[in-house]
This record gives C-alpha cells, sequence and structure tokens, in this order.
C-alpha cells in the first residue's frame, strides 16, 4: 500500500517503497523517484539497484542521494535542487520514514527561496515535522539568490 504524501503539487514523500509502489508512482503522475536511502540500511527492504531497475522499466528517471547518519551537506541540497529542477513531472522522494527526504525537500525549497514558516506548513500537512531542521531553513533562506 503507497504511503506518498503531499508536500507540495510536484513533490511526495514516502517510507520505503517496494517494487509495486513503483507503478503506484507512475499511475501518480510520477516523472522522478529520489532515492534517500543509504543502501544497506535494512537488508531485508528493496535495494536502491532494484527500485532503480523497476523506474527504469516503467520508464521513469531515477537518482540516488543518501542521507546517512552525518546529516545533511550542501552538495546533498545542492543535489536535491537540481533534481527537483530538472524533473518534467512529479517527484517521489523516499527513504525509512519519509522524515530524511521531507527534511531535504525542505532545505532545498529554503535554498531555493521559499519562505520556512511556508515549508514548515506544507511539511507539517503531509504528516512531517521539519522543526529539527529549521535553523538550517532560516539560515538557506536568507542565502536564496545569492
Amino acid at each position: 500500500m503507497s504511503d506518498f504524501r503531499e508536500l507540495s503539487p510536484a513533490i511526495f514523500a514516502s517510507p520505503q517503497i517496494t517494487l509495486d509502489d513503483v507503478a503506484a508512482a507512475k499511475e501518480a503522475g510520477v516523472t522522478l523517484i529520489i532515492n534517500n536511502r543509504p543502501d544497506g540500511e535494512e537488508p531485508d527492504a528493496p535495494q536502491g539497484d532494484a527500485i532503480e531497475a523497476a523506474a527504469k522499466e516503467a520508464g521513469l528517471d531515477y537518482c540516488a542521494i543518501p542521507i546517512g547518519h552525518s546529516g545533511f551537506s550542501q552538495p546533498q541540497i545542492d543535489e536535491m535542487v537540481g533534481a527537483m529542477a530538472q524533473a518534467e513531472g512529479k517527484v517521489l522522494a523516499y527513504c525509512r520514514s519519509g522524515t530524511r527526504s521531507t527534511f531535504l525537500w525542505a532545505l532545498a525549497q529554503a535554498k531555493s527561496g521559499h519562505t520556512p514558516a511556508g515549508i514548515v506548513h506544507a511539511a507539517a500537512k503531509a504528516g512531517y515535522d521539519v522543526s529539527p531542521v529549521r535553523p538550517m531553513l532560516d539560515m538557506l533562506s536568507g542565502q536564496a539568490g545569492e
């Protein structure tokens, strides 16, 4: 059962997806799947190569921007900004619970000039609390356009 949570009209966050969820994502208008989960984090979960193969078979783009225990880096935020900008349809980002994907989306949104308050509200509507990264949102939104 897919648990795609709408962060904006263009992006969903999700807990770990299955191979069947790839077809559901395509039906929902997704054209790009972003994997924010490092391979091997949960050996029983579908790994990135399996999801990538299913995405390609379904005609979807796929990219991996893994977020491990070390947290978020500027290059990961930049990759997320770029991936979302290049998507030609909706984006589905997933990790174990959807939280890291939501955090990375939030940071990318702030860097792209969106207001922290709006980002927090959108995440909350989807069931995610981005308060742990709020200081980074404030900092990145202040740098937008630099």
